[in-house]
């Protein structure tokens, strides 16, 4: 049992440890997050699972906030309302309970973040596609093997790992760091450290 405990810890550091080469691609997602509020526009999150429970943290953490107080951001995730869910799921099928709920609410310029482990199910990847049509900025969060998701977004942190668990607590991560810089650019307007061009 220590065996095995020891292991998923090994596996939980060494993937911290590369999210320090994802730096510059964190702080661009943060950066389009930022432009897309300052410009008026939404944050929409979404995912399956576990990853619409961490679609869900994100829309918290801006809408209420991080750490620090400041206004309310507009993020709204697409995993909460079930009477939509469920009768697009009925009325139109599982693949399109995120990508009709696009086509009804998302601008341009509107942000879509899809969070997805395997990044390959077929509803992630349809909402991925509605949000082209809508000329959205797609940032998307998945695993090793996630290169079809990868392929539809402008901007995609990939998890060099086949777990859903251990790519989800990456995720989380990965996340909270961004809202951390989105929150503190919004906290102290004038005075918000800027980002860097990396």
């Amino acid at each position: 049992m220590s065996e095995r405990i020891t292991k998923v810890l090994a596996e939980h550091v060494r993937l911290v440890e590369g999210l320090k080469d994802q730096i510059p691609l964190l702080q661009t997602m943060a950066r389009r997050i930022i432009e897309a509020i300052a410009h008026d526009k939404r944050i929409y999150t979404l995912g399956n699972g576990g990853s619409a429970a961490d679609a869900q943290h994100i829309a918290a953490e801006l809408v209420g906030r991080f750490k620090t107080d400041r206004r309310p951001l507009p993020a709204v995730a697409m995993t909460t309302d079930t009477s939509t869910l469920l009768s697009v799921g009925n009325d139109y099928g599982f693949e399109q309970i995120f990508g009709r709920q696009i086509e009804a609410l998302v601008r341009q310029g509107d942000i879509v973040w899809i969070l997805s482990t395997s990044g390959r199910s077929p509803n992630v990847l349809a909402a991925a596609q509605s949000a082209q049509k809508c000329n959205a900025v797609i940032i998307g969060f998945t695993g090793r093997d996630g290169r079809a998701l990868e392929s539809l977004c402008e901007h995609c942190l990939r998890v060099d790992h086949d777990a859903s668990e251990r790519i989800q607590e990456i995720h989380q991560i990965a996340y909270h760091l961004v809202c951390e810089l989105v929150e503190r650019h919004f906290a102290h307007a004038g005075e918000a450290e800027p980002l860097t061009q990396e």
